[in-house]
């Protein structure tokens, strides 16, 4: 199985906790219009009306990447 086929999903908390970034830092980089604007961090899922998660697999796929870029 490869990572972005884990469906399981990441709330804000695990989310968090998983990359080891605050809350604020995530929204930034979800952000288009913020300087730490990454357009290829994980899109949130709707989970509800005021519920959103991320997709573990894209999450371990977007940390893959970055280790990549470091060589």
């Amino acid at each position: 199985m490869q990572a972005t086929d884990d469906l399981t999903v990441l709330r804000m908390k695990d989310l968090k906790d998983f990359i080891g970034l605050s809350r604020s830092k995530i929204y930034e980089m979800l952000d288009p219009k913020s300087k730490r604007h990454d357009p290829e961090f994980p899109r949130q899922v709707r989970l509800g009306t005021a519920a959103v998660g991320w997709y573990r697999g894209e999450v371990i796929a977007w940390l893959e990447s970055r280790r990549q870029q470091r060589g």
